[in-house]
């Protein structure tokens, strides 16, 4: 039986387009040169706050204070992405693989430190591994890859180091198209065929042109939108494309951040 890897390099674009789609600076040594002394000098300035979020993870709820998640990056390898837990256990509280706003599954303190992007730092490990960069199309669960409508776009987005900001997790989140709520059995699939392709669309517009000059600029476009608070209330809205009859409301859908 071929495993996932396998399936997703078998998917993945001709070399030829993938040169003809995808900037030079995106699989370049300077970009990873890059990403190992920002991760070194942040994972050195950020120590005391990370000791700090993993004593609290620890004492607010029972689990792991490290959530681990297999995605795929470059080239369809897959990879555990690293966050602080900011649910209950999932050994004990199984759920969708996607979360939403007020999802009753966050614990009070994975509530704070999700405001903060707090629950990301154990990523700037990723990026010293090789398995992330600073900038790049946002890794998503290995389950959410399979839907066919996705796969040109998955090609590109998959052929370089997935990323802890991009241009999509910025520009999606301010559209507010409000309409009624998803059910949890809902989600996945409305997030697949409408959400994510928009998302990919977005990754490959970033893959074209990316520069040492877009990525600092995504990067304190970032870092604005974290310490900007008047922004809280732009969450990713959805109407989905359906005939108008069997057309509903949704809520606000956010991406699973554990």
């Amino acid at each position: 039986m071929m495993n996932t890897d396998e399936t997703l390099k078998k998917d993945s674009a001709p070399q030829s387009l993938l040169l003809d789609v995808v900037s030079p600076w995106c699989n370049s040594v300077g970009k990873r040169v890059c990403d190992i002394l920002g991760s070194v000098l942040l994972l050195i300035l950020f120590l005391p706050v990370m000791i700090f979020v993993a004593i609290g993870v620890k004492l607010t709820s029972r689990g792991p204070i490290l959530y681990r998640q297999r995605r795929p990056g470059a080239n369809g390898r897959e990879f555990s992405i690293l966050k602080f837990r900011t649910m209950k256990d999932g050994r004990r509280h199984a759920g969708p693989v996607l979360t939403r706003a007020e999802d009753p599954r966050v614990t009070w303190f994975g509530r704070h430190i999700r405001k903060w992007k707090l629950d990301e730092l154990p990523q700037l490990f990723n990026v010293l591994r090789g398995q992330m960069s600073f900038v790049g199309p946002r890794p998503q669960p290995t389950k959410l890859w399979k839907e066919p409508a996705i796969q040109d776009e998955a090609a590109i987005v998959l052929s370089v180091r997935p990323g802890i900001t991009s241009q999509a997790t910025l520009n999606f989140r301010n559209e507010e198209q409000l309409l009624a709520p998803l059910s949890a059995e809902e989600l996945e699939e409305v997030y697949v065929r409408s959400i994510m392709p928009l998302k990919l669309r977005m990754d490959v517009e970033y893959l074209r042109d990316a520069s040492f000059g877009s990525d600092l600029s995504l990067i304190l476009r970032t870092t604005l939108r974290i310490f900007n608070r008047q922004e809280e209330k732009n969450q990713v809205f959805l109407k989905v494309h359906a005939p108008a009859h069997n057309q509903r409301d949704y809520q606000p859908v956010v991406e699973q951040s554990d």
